[in-house]
């Protein structure tokens, strides 16, 4: 159903076996960032008492994935990755694609995209990036744009402040046309949080 590259199963299984078998699976779910996105994979580590009667479980290889029986379908022919970028790292599930365009592949594109951008390029990335933590924008809906938190930002309690008051605040007067600033981040599944 699922493949794990070896850098994926790796990480998974260093993960598990620092937890001291308190950790015994690797849940995957999907949420839905609407656009006509691709869907948003979580990957979470979790316990015996944490499985849910809907999971449908698979030994890869060293350790079990837990499915939601919806999901199963979708994830077949998956490959897991572990990929590390500049000021962030994580897990990466890459699905069959269908055979339709790939427009939800594209970054965002035109004005307003190309300036949130450079916003976020030039002043809001440098000055978070000393806490690990970036912010990418991941689609544009008229005036409203969604953006992603990750690394330090991810799960930080500090991140609803950081967006509304100065990531949303420095947006807004650079692009005054912005009707909505939405946060896509799932923080619950922030690895390495600034605190």
């Amino acid at each position: 159903m699922i493949t794990f590259t070896d850098r994926a199963r790796e990480v998974v299984l260093s993960l598990l076996d620092e937890s001291g078998g308190e950790l015994e699976a690797l849940r995957i779910a999907m949420r839905d960032v609407g656009g006509g996105l691709k869907p948003h994979f979580d990957l979470t580590l979790v316990g015996a008492n944490e499985r849910s009667p809907d999971d449908q479980e698979e030994d890869v290889g060293g350790f079990s994935i837990l499915v939601e029986q919806s999901l199963v379908n979708q994830l077949d022919g998956a490959t897991v990755d572990y990929v590390q970028r500049i000021n962030e790292s994580g897990f990466e599930v890459r699905t069959l694609e269908p055979d339709e365009p790939k427009k939800s592949q594209d970054p965002p594109q035109g004005e307003i995209a190309e300036r949130v951008r450079e916003v976020l390029e030039v002043q809001v990335n440098p000055a978070i990036a000393a806490h690990g933590g970036m912010i990418s924008l991941v689609n544009v809906e008229e005036t409203d744009i969604y953006v992603e938190m990750s690394g330090g930002c991810q799960g930080c309690a500090l991140s609803t402040a950081t967006l509304r008051q100065g990531v949303e605040r420095m947006l807004r007067e650079a692009i005054p046309e912005l009707t909505g600033v939405h946060d896509i981040t799932d923080h619950s599944s922030g690895e390495n949080p600034y605190l």
